[in-house]
């Protein structure tokens, strides 16, 4: 993979803390659901500086689009956020991985579980799905700390309404006062409440802080879940 310069069409404020970019890279061979790309800054003294953003775009769509959260002591995000402007240039390498990936010839059922911005990968998963008329059965169950923080929310609401997908959040810090979804952390009681009979055979997909995904994936695997079934990525600090 070489690195190549992709252009900035626009910049999407997502949430308050959480911007997407969407770019135009001259040579895009494509992508599968849950890859990632490396960006790299690069310093007018030469140093460098490079961190990995999942793909928020489906491979069906027609722009390549990143979802930034910006992390306040970060060397990256900050100026992806609140410096980087359309026409501006930013030097990328990618498309990566192929663990984490969901195709429409994977099957379901299909449990999504995201804490915070590890939600961005399963959104290219949940647009695949719809783009390519999947008939898999797909709940999506999302962690955040508050609604204002929720990645795509009228989106989720519309997966709900116009496609029969099963979106469930569970707020941790605050919530509305007429919230009726679910309040604090994920819990056996509430995976219970959202998954398949392990007897089923769900494939899982898990994305979030490493003490997120590591909580989640070992309760359902203590529920009875096929471990080899349960695909899992995490981040943890990086300098942002």
């Amino acid at each position: 993979m070489n690195w190549q310069f992709a252009r900035v069409l626009e910049l999407v404020e997502e949430t308050p803390r959480c911007t997407s970019l969407i770019l135009e890279p001259p040579d895009w061979p494509g992508h599968r659901a849950g890859q990632h790309v490396d960006v790299r800054l690069t310093a007018e003294d030469g140093y460098q500086a490079q961190r990995s953003y999942s793909i928020a775009s489906g491979p069906e769509d027609a722009q390549l689009l990143l979802t930034i959260e910006r992390l306040d002591d970060g060397e990256v995000s900050p100026y992806l956020v609140d410096e980087l402007r359309p026409g501006d240039e930013l030097e990328l390498r990618g498309p990566v991985g192929g663990y984490f990936v969901w195709e429409r010839s994977s099957g379901g059922p299909l449990l999504l579980i995201a804490g915070g911005s590890g939600v961005v990968p399963l959104r290219a998963m949940l647009r695949h799905h719809v783009a390519t008329g999947s008939d898999a059965a797909v709940r999506l169950l999302y962690s955040a700390r508050s609604l204002d923080e929720v990645l795509y929310r009228h989106e989720l609401e519309s997966l709900m309404s116009d496609h029969g997908i099963g979106v469930h959040v569970a707020l941790t810090r605050a919530w509305p006062e007429d919230w009726g979804g679910h309040r604090g952390r994920i819990s056996p009681e509430l995976l219970g409440d959202v998954s398949w009979p392990p007897g089923e055979h769900p494939l899982i997909y898990i994305c979030g802080p490493t003490g997120f995904v590591e909580d989640v994936a070992g309760q359902l695997v203590d529920a009875g879940n096929d471990p080899a079934r349960i695909r899992t990525e995490r981040f943890g600090p990086s300098g942002g």
